[in-house]
């Protein structure tokens, strides 16, 4: 036997040992923080850079969910649109009380019970960022695209990621899960299309990973430069293998194999998209470990990660779904140890609504805590990043204890870009006594550029006035 040459048993393991590592292969390259919105849109990815000296910073949008809605007494402000005073749960809020606007008057019916019954807490989840009623079923699933994923589709070219979806609660992606709802409602916020819920990372390693690279501060460039040059390598190879297999696989196979080749294209054009626009800057910062055993550490970090996407100009796009509703996690460390959804139906019990407002104010804690690092990061117009973003802080429910879905509690904090009027407390709803989010979701959506977009979900009209 000659061993400088291997034999076809060996060929066609050493083939499917790289189809197997093309499988495991991503493009985990970011963009560069050096690019804006509208020199991206006429020039190409280079050309923009070279001129950023002459453009302004994006806008960038956000929504962060938090479960189970709020004790409505302790949520809400009293006082005049710019005199108002905080409430118990908002106070953590009062040194950013400049950069938000807390929103009154704002529903979202598609989450009522109506003839569908029970279910809240899917509908919750599932309506709060589409304004879609949901097809009630555990298998054929109909809801509506998102307000971050239609952002994305319109935006996402000019970002290395159109869009990053993040949780920090555990995720299930099929069965039933309330009422005969199924999972992907409740567990999912981001829908690409009305069939097509948009899966959130959990995982703050790995979100790490896939924007920046493996290795420490220092080795990821080169890292990313390698993998790159691998994946094209491997490339190459799964185009030449194809074409030696494709005349010896029956139609079904073919089928097949046409379904695996379109998502190598994907990774090629992919990877030619971060070729193009160069390697990313390391944020020179430890890679996180996996999910932290401190909830409170966990939140923090999900949080850190937005910043970090956000200022590396990896997306302009983030939806957080810090816990879904129904979720009945624990918080001995602010001592309650009973379930956060089994205390939500509170009975107007004292000492029960008292540990409610407690994890509803320790939510809003972290959510300061991430302002803050939102307000002290610079962006490359010299303002800050909390100034160039739009970001929505709320909830699919008020009160927890009834699963309501009007006058929801929502807070749009940041500048929009100079575009926003933060430091008001507005009642939205006026005489007509509510109306819908997505309303709100539509002039974010101008903010964002998007055009010849009159109606989303239940829509009536804009938000004016914000």
């Amino acid at each position: 036997m000659n061993m400088n040459h291997p034999t076809r048993a060996a060929q066609r393991h050493a083939a499917f040992s790289r189809r197997n590592f093309l499988r495991g292969l991503g493009a985990c390259v970011a963009l560069p923080a050096f690019e804006s919105l509208c020199t991206s849109r006429l020039l190409g990815a280079e050309a923009a850079r070279q001129a950023v000296s002459a453009a302004a910073a994006p806008l960038r949008s956000a929504f962060v969910y938090f479960p189970q809605g709020a004790i409505p007494a302790n949520w809400w402000p009293t006082g005049g649109e710019k005199d108002f005073k905080l409430g118990p749960t908002l106070a953590p809020l009062e040194s950013h009380r400049q950069s938000i606007q807390v929103l009154a008057g704002l529903d979202d019916h598609p989450a009522d019970g109506g003839p569908d019954g029970g279910g809240d807490h899917a509908r919750a989840n599932g309506t709060f960022l589409t304004g879609m009623r949901l097809k009630k079923s555990a298998t054929d699933m109909h809801n509506g695209t998102s307000i971050d994923q239609l952002m994305a589709q319109n935006v996402g070219h000019l970002t290395r990621f159109p869009s990053l979806e993040l949780a920090s609660d555990p995720i299930k992606k099929s069965g039933n899960c309330d009422s005969n709802y199924a999972c992907a409602y409740q567990f999912n916020i981001s829908w690409s299309s009305p069939t097509t819920p948009v899966a959130p990372e959990e995982n703050p390693r790995l979100l790490f990973e896939r924007l920046f690279g493996t290795g420490g501060p220092g080795q990821r460039t080169a890292d990313l430069q390698r993998r790159q040059q691998d994946q094209s390598s491997v490339l190459d190879f799964v185009r030449a293998d194809a074409r030696t297999m494709q005349h010896k696989l029956t139609t079904k196979d073919q089928a097949k194999l046409d379904q695996y080749l379109t998502g190598v294209r994907e990774l090629e054009i992919r990877i030619q998209k971060a070729e193009q626009m160069g390697l990313p800057k390391d944020p020179g910062v430890d890679t996180p470990p996996g999910i932290p055993v401190s909830y409170e550490e966990y939140v923090a970090m999900m949080y850190d990660m937005m910043v970090l996407a956000l200022q590396t100009d990896s997306t302009r796009v983030i939806s957080l779904m810090l816990a879904h509703d129904g979720s009945n996690r624990s918080f001995g460390d602010i001592g309650i140890p009973e379930g956060h959804h089994d205390i939500s139906h509170h009975g107007n019990k004292p000492e029960l609504v008292s540990k409610v407002a407690a994890i509803d104010l320790w939510y809003v804690t972290q959510f300061a805590k991430f302002m803050k690092k939102m307000e002290d990061a610079k962006d490359i117009d010299g303002s800050s990043l909390l100034h160039n973003t739009q970001l929505v802080y709320g909830s699919g429910i008020l009160d927890g204890n009834r699963h309501t879905h009007a006058n929801l509690p929502i807070i749009l904090a940041g500048g929009g870009g100079g575009t926003l009027k933060p430091g008001r407390f507005v009642d939205v709803g006026g005489d007509n006594g509510g109306q819908p989010i997505t309303n709100l979701y539509l002039s974010m959506a101008d903010r964002m550029g998007i055009t010849g977009v009159d109606r989303f979900g239940d829509s009536t009209g804009r938000l004016v006035g914000i």
